[in-house]
């Protein structure tokens, strides 16, 4: 067993960070309190200027959310600068209760291209970025419990190591396109350039700024978007008061669609190993 376990995040709103150190956690405990854990959290752009590099003494616990059914396109320039070195990694990606698509597939080839051994994979479910119902409070308890079964056959199989330690996950190559957003006619939409707003209860304290995983609200004025926004919505569920919110009829169409039809369903964790 490595007794050097790494977690390598991006969560704008804490739950794929959540289930991430959560996996590394468990690990260790498994492992008699005999690893180190260091928790790389790359959410802020600050992170992403930084160079990482492992080694196959590391074993490195990866997360990202899912984005329109893949791997967050602003963060694929990041990922392809980490350097595995034959390092073992475990690929998660998490989720808000309609599906992951070919994220996950992604995310492993994303690692195995860069140098690491993917020897487990899998998908959480959290709250969604763009609501507070559809995959509310997650990941819960229930979660959290899967997290751990999950982490105690990782553990297993770094205890006793076959020939072959791939893993094979679920997913499409080629992966299928981003999915894509459709207004209340059927027709195709695009909320690319849609920003969120300020209303007059914001209390200037900056947090919104301070948090957003782009770097793109004007600490002097937060009330502008100077860079992309990627509907990651942490100024919105961060602000202590409310005053962030989107006002576009397609974002709010979307938002109504998605907790209309994958509300009821409650979508639980897969893992392959």
């Amino acid at each position: 067993m490595n007794n050097r376990i790494n977690t390598l995040y991006f969560s704008p709103t804490g739950t794929t960070e959540k289930i991430v150190t959560g996996i590394a956690e468990k690990i260790a405990e498994h492992n008699g309190g005999n690893t180190t854990i260091s928790n790389i959290d790359f959410t802020l752009p600050e992170a992403r200027k930084k160079v990482f590099s492992f080694s196959r003494d590391d074993l490195v616990i990866a997360g990202v959310p899912v984005y329109a059914g893949r791997v967050p396109n602003v963060l694929l320039k990041f990922l392809n600068t980490i350097s595995g070195n034959g390092a073992a990694a475990v690929a998660i990606v998490l989720y808000g209760n309609r599906d992951y698509d070919d994220a996950l597939i992604e995310l492993k080839s994303i690692l195995e291209s860069n140098g690491f051994q993917v020897i487990a994979g899998g998908a959480f479910i959290g709250e969604h970025s763009f609501s507070t119902t559809l995959g509310g409070s997650r990941p819960d308890e229930q979660d959290m419990a899967a997290a751990g079964e999950f982490a105690a056959k990782i553990y297993d199989k770094i205890k006793t190591p076959g020939e072959d330690s791939a893993v094979v996950v679920r997913g499409n190559k080629p992966y299928r396109e981003y999915y894509r957003l459709k207004d209340q006619n059927g027709d195709s939409v695009s909320i690319l350039k849609v920003t969120p707003r300020t209303s007059s209860d914001c209390l200037d304290c900056k947090l919104c700024a301070e948090v957003c995983p782009m770097g793109s609200i004007d600490p002097d004025d937060v009330s502008k978007i100077t860079g992309i926004c990627i509907k990651c919505c942490a100024c919105i569920k961060k602000c202590p008061v409310g005053a962030k919110y989107f006002d576009d009829e397609n974002y709010l169409w979307h938002k109504h669609e998605l907790e209309a039809k994958f509300t009821d369903t409650r979508r639980e964790p897969e893992y392959f190993i």
